[in-house]
């Protein structure tokens, strides 16, 4: 029974391999993930620099160090490359997905275990986050973990509390908002009156912040960055929509496929609810730990909605390991619920719908804030002359291409101080040694031709409030417009010094 368990868990894991590895070499990387790779390549001493540094309005960055430093070990080992740093994503995820299978069958039993544990291998946004650069599959590792050491520390294994105390500290050193995810957890006793459970948990969690405790004191100021100077917006009652397609299709998804996608994930969500609720209505067994993996699924989405109204924090990428637990909730659902056949079988085609439309649309996904950089640095370097500048409209297009050839001479403007977008500080554009200007004035002095690179979607914004983008206005009226070049979403601009 065991070892046919396991073989088929190797399986999972495999296909969930295969998987993450279908388009990793093709994807391009955007600005977030160019920002990791540059950043963590820069070693832990100029990384601490170039977050801790006061600012204006706060410190200069806004996550803590943890991810950062183990990527940098990792590329000290394996490199800098867009491959090497995604395939350190990948293994991380892959290890999620074991504890997952553990939590299920520790919860349940083999069955629904694997049923979780392939949900949590085919569906899109476990898929997009193992992929990428940064540190979202590393807090969902973290967390799942502690959620293992949790669940096995209150069966009486009292050295389970020593793990969980160090993932959850560890969690929070890879993302501040691992707390909302942590607070719901550590709730469990109290709301189940487990008193036992609670003092010890009480005990673990005091450790866990002991550990974190010398991070937590620039809390306070990376907190005031975001609130004075960042792009998160407070989130509507739509955004509790749309996380049933972060769970279950993903976004982005279009049109026709849009409607498909969300319409099979509001018939799984309402399936599973009202096979939850018939198991309560009838008393199973397992009710009580199906509704723990509900709660856990929606429970902290929803305080980060709450805590939004006030402090807009609200970024659904931070609730993957809550869509990790979800995935053993849908699996309890449609096993352990005496769901009829016709229903689990229903189940099925809609889940199967959600992976084929999500894992579509990620890999041939192509506009903002992507763009093949390689490509455009390649074609350029063919193309410039003596007395040219290659000039990005701002650091979302700059950083990618900075990435892949450093030694281009290019450069961007940096965003308005106090802006929403101001978020690349001083200090840490310092330790990455970028090339930034403030105006288009200064950076365009003595250019006879510019290469400008700007995104559609920016020029988007202006045109549907029926206003020029305000660098394209400058450069129109003191340069001659050359060409125009489409690159998926991306815009690149050849001007020429007007002739008197």
């Amino acid at each position: 029974m065991y070892k046919k368990t396991y073989q088929a868990l190797i399986g999972i894991i495999l296909l969930a391999l295969l998987l993450r590895l279908v388009g990793l070499f093709s994807r391009p990387i955007w600005y977030d993930e160019a920002f990791s790779i540059l950043f963590a390549s820069k070693g832990f001493s100029a990384m601490l620099y170039g977050t801790i540094t006061p600012g204006a309005g706060g410190a200069a960055d806004i996550h803590p160090l943890g991810y950062y430093t183990l990527l940098w070990g990792w590329i000290n080992l394996f490199g800098n490359s867009v491959t090497a740093t995604r395939i350190f994503s990948i293994l991380i995820n892959l290890l999620t997905l074991v504890l997952v299978f553990k939590i299920a069958d520790h919860l349940f039993d083999n069955k629904t275990a694997l049923v979780a544990a392939f949900l949590f291998a085919v569906l899109p946004v476990q898929i997009h986050y193992a992929q990428e650069v940064r540190m979202y599959a590393l807090l969902s590792f973290w967390l799942l973990l502690a959620t293992y050491a949790f669940l096995r520390a209150r069966t009486g294994n009292w050295l389970w509390w020593i793990p969980f105390s160090i993932s959850s500290a560890l969690a929070q050193h890879t993302h501040n908002l691992a707390a909302f995810f942590l607070v719901p957890l550590a709730l469990t006793p109290l709301f189940q009156k487990d008193w036992k459970t609670l003092r010890s948990l009480t005990i673990s969690g005091l450790a866990a912040l002991g550990l974190y405790a010398p991070w937590m004191i620039l809390l306070p100021s990376q907190l005031a960055k975001v609130n004075s100077f960042y792009w998160v917006e407070r989130p509507g009652l739509e955004r509790l929509f749309t996380l049933l397609l972060f769970y279950l299709p993903h976004l982005p998804l279009f049109e026709v496929m849009l409607a498909i996608g969300l319409l099979c994930a509001l018939l799984l969500f309402a399936l599973a609810g009202f096979q939850t609720y018939l198991a309560h209505k009838s008393s199973q067994p397992s009710i009580r730990k199906g509704l723990w993996t509900a709660y856990l699924s929606f429970a902290p989405p929803l305080l980060l909605w709450l805590s939004s109204q006030i402090f807009p924090i609200y970024i659904e990428r931070a609730l993957l390991p809550s869509q990790a637990i979800f995935c053993i909730w849908l699996a309890w659902a449609f096993t352990q619920t005496r769901a009829p056949k016709f229903i689990q079988i229903s189940v099925a085609i809609m889940i199967g719908i959600c992976s084929v439309l999500g894992i579509y649309e990620h890999n041939i996904y192509k506009g903002f804030p992507y763009g093949d950089f390689h490509a455009i640095n390649l074609s350029l370097q063919s193309r410039i002359q003596s007395g040219d500048i290659i000039l990005h409209s701002n650091k979302l297009s700059y950083l990618p291409a900075f990435y892949f050839d450093p030694d281009i001479p290019q450069s961007f403007i940096i965003d308005p101080a106090g802006s929403s977008g101001d978020t690349l500080a001083p200090a840490t554009r310092n330790v990455l040694q970028v090339h930034e200007f403030a105006d288009l004035e200064s950076a365009t002095a003595g250019a006879k031709r510019v290469w400008f690179i700007i995104y559609q979607k920016s020029l988007d914004e202006y045109a549907e409030a029926d206003l020029t983008h305000p660098h394209l206005d400058y450069l129109n009226k003191n340069y001659t417009l050359d060409s125009i070049e489409e690159l998926d979403d991306i815009r690149l601009y050849l001007y020429v010094e007007k002739v008197p």
